[in-house]
């Protein structure tokens, strides 16, 4: 039976350097994922996925246990955070309460449980820069638009624009997946 994430907290914090190791392999995986939904290039996420955990294994001192649950929701914000600051620093990222109206509204919306998760991401890393980082940080993050907007320095307005125009443009692509499979 795997450890609960208090007996992990615990262990570490009395000192014991193989649960650092355990907390690495129990999360490294999961944070790697999350990682992946706002940088799709693999090389680009592990390292941020490695930095992310500097910054867990750095500041897991200062860790506050409220349950289960809630260190796996502490490694996700932290590789959040660190993949929204490599995107910063990596991307030129415009965004604006004037969007170009690129896509049209369809109202023939793909049903989502027909598409497999893995290609579900692989279409999230698709989108353009802006639209992974509103639905990821919406969908994922469960950010509200003002809390985005906020985060990102733009509207509750604007995000909530982005993010309706990423789920039409997810749409289409799943769409056209179950299209071609004939579903």
């Amino acid at each position: 039976m795997q450890e609960t994430e208090r007996q992990l907290i615990g262990a570490i914090r009395a000192g014991d350097r193989e649960a650092l190791r355990r907390l690495y392999e129990r999360f490294s995986r999961f944070a790697m994922g999350v990682v992946l939904r706002y940088v799709p290039e693999r090389e680009d996420a592990l390292d941020i996925t490695q930095d992310s955990f500097i910054n867990i294994l750095t500041n897991i001192g200062t860790f506050e246990f409220r349950g289960e649950g809630s260190l796996k929701s502490w490694v996700a914000k932290i590789a959040s955070n660190q993949a929204l600051e490599w995107i910063k620093k990596h991307e030129r990222l415009s965004f604006s309460d004037q969007l170009p109206d690129g896509i049209e509204d369809n109202d023939d919306e793909a049903a989502i449980e027909e598409v497999p998760p893995d290609l579900l991401n692989e279409m999230i890393g698709q989108l353009p820069t802006r639209y992974r980082i509103v639905v990821n940080l919406y969908a994922f993050g469960q950010l509200s638009h003002k809390d985005i907007g906020q985060k990102l320095d733009i509207s509750e307005k604007a995000s909530a624009t982005i993010f309706s125009r990423a789920k039409r443009k997810l749409a289409k692509m799943m769409k056209e997946y179950l299209d071609s499979q004939g579903i």
